[in-house]
């Protein structure tokens, strides 16, 4: 496998139109502001060109604006579209991406979205990321961190929050950095994917009603 694995990457790293990087700010809704709700998402290209950034209206009314880290204001609301249409747009954009972000999960979960484990990049889980800064493999390791250590660059600086822009574009730089190696080691340890319905013909709808695909117990209690 070991040409197959770099095929795989090398298609990957040639496909820079395939790369978007994520990153949310959120407020706090529901009892005591505990809950985080999407308020702010931005998305950039490979190059680190922004595609989306747009203030995003919670479902519920919002408790805390957590401004200290989230930059939000109440005048941000303003002109800010409602979280559905918000959601509609940037599932869009992510649609068959590879998706880089820090601690991703938390910025999927503000989405109620879940992306393909295979297609998506968190720089707060790589391994190599962390090696390279010279940081424990299973410390917790902050955006801040990283930019500091391995691209030599002060973010998240100042009272006024964190820039969701400038976060995204510090995950996809970083991305950038080690992407080779971590497409390298990923190729290894993924398994293939399985193929598309669409180019297997072998997949044929039809094949579902023949007899082997339905449940024996299904069977047995409809002879």
């Amino acid at each position: 496998s070991g040409s197959s694995s770099r095929v795989r990457t090398s298609c990957l790293v040639l496909r820079p139109g395939k790369y978007v990087a994520i990153d949310c700010e959120m407020v706090g809704t529901g009892p005591q502001g505990k809950l985080s709700e999407l308020a702010r998402c931005s998305v950039v290209n490979y190059e680190g060109d922004v595609i989306y950034d747009k203030y995003v209206r919670p479902e519920l009314p919002i408790v805390d604006y957590r401004t200290r880290w989230s930059g939000i204001t109440k005048q941000h609301m303003k002109n800010a579209i409602p979280f559905k249409a918000a959601q509609a747009e940037i599932l869009k954009i992510l649609k068959d991406k590879i998706v880089v972000g820090h601690a991703i999960h938390n910025d999927f979960q503000a989405l109620k979205y879940f992306h393909p484990k295979d297609r998506t990049r968190d720089t707060s889980q790589s391994p190599v990321l962390k090696k390279r800064a010279g940081l424990p493999i299973r410390a917790n390791v902050s955006l801040k961190n990283l930019a500091r250590h391995l691209l030599h660059k002060k973010i998240q600086v100042g009272c006024k929050g964190h820039s969701s822009v400038e976060d995204a574009q510090t995950a996809m730089e970083l991305y950038r950095l080690v992407e080779v190696q971590w497409e390298k080691e990923l190729a290894h340890s993924l398994p293939p994917r399985p193929p598309s319905p669409i180019t297997d013909p072998a997949a044929d709808s039809s094949q579902y009603l023949d007899d082997q695909y339905w449940p024996t117990d299904l069977m047995a209690s409809s002879l």
